[in-house]
């Protein structure tokens, strides 16, 4: 399933200026991720890519403009919003002490699902954690495992929007491959994707589109065509050239 652009946005931002401590860093910046769509957000760190996130999740207020979470207004309902979120940080953060599917029962718990054993494991399957990993404590687990323990808790969730900040961080060709393979399930779910991330090449391997920001302004878009998608050395001169690093 891919973006149908006749849809009204799941994540929008509509000429946001926010920041922090009097501190302006976002600047009228318009941003939208429809369902099915995996956006790739790019730019140098303090360009303004974690504060996009905090807004979306509503940590952050904003000073102008409008936001929206599948309809509510995380900057007057951040609960409501957030209830629409699934967010992977760059770092999972897991209770070392429980397994897999202790942890994924726990955080369903947490947002008010309570489902059995056979739907606790068919999402942990779901999203390619092994049979013998899932009864394991978390604290051996590599950022790959973790993030499949992430995934699985956004598919028994099923919101319609997730949040990923640098996902494919420390993580090696093999598992990069096979995070790719779950955005592409969630993708197919309907779920609107929005990515914070350095890496060019893992944007252009799995986002409709990307966007480039810099200064807190939203320099540039460029959409997915053709069959080779992107012009990856293109993007790349021009990241390097306009994206201050």
């Amino acid at each position: 399933m891919h973006a149908n652009l006749s849809t009204p946005p799941v994540l929008l931002a509509a000429a946001v200026t926010a920041g922090y401590a009097g501190r302006t860093i976002l600047q009228s910046l318009d941003l939208a991720v429809r369902r099915g769509e995996i956006y790739a957000l790019l730019g140098a760190n303090g360009a303004g890519k974690t504060t996009t996130l905090s807004l979306f999740l509503g940590f952050v207020r904003p000073r102008a403009g409008r936001l929206e979470v599948d309809g509510i207004d995380p900057a007057s309902d951040p609960e409501g919003a957030r209830r629409r979120i699934a967010y992977i940080p760059e770092n999972v953060a897991l209770y070392e002490h429980l397994s897999a599917r202790e942890n994924l029962a726990y955080l369903l718990d947490l947002a008010g699902q309570r489902p059995g054993q056979a739907a606790l494991d068919g999402a942990l399957q779901r999203a390619g954690l092994d049979a013998a990993a899932m009864g394991r404590r978390v604290a051996g687990f590599s950022k790959g495992m973790r993030q499949k323990v992430a995934i699985a808790l956004a598919l028994a969730r099923e919101v319609p929007a997730l949040l990923l900040d640098e996902p494919t961080s420390g993580l090696d060709p093999q598992a990069t491959g096979e995070f790719h393979r779950l955005l592409e399930l969630l993708r197919g779910n309907g779920v609107a994707t929005l990515m914070v991330t350095h890496d060019l090449l893992s944007a252009t391997d799995m986002a409709d589109r990307i966007g480039f920001i810099a200064d807190g302004r939203l320099i540039e878009e460029v959409a997915a065509t053709g069959g080779e998608r992107f012009d990856v050395r293109g993007l790349y001169r021009r990241y390097m050239g306009e994206v201050p690093r």
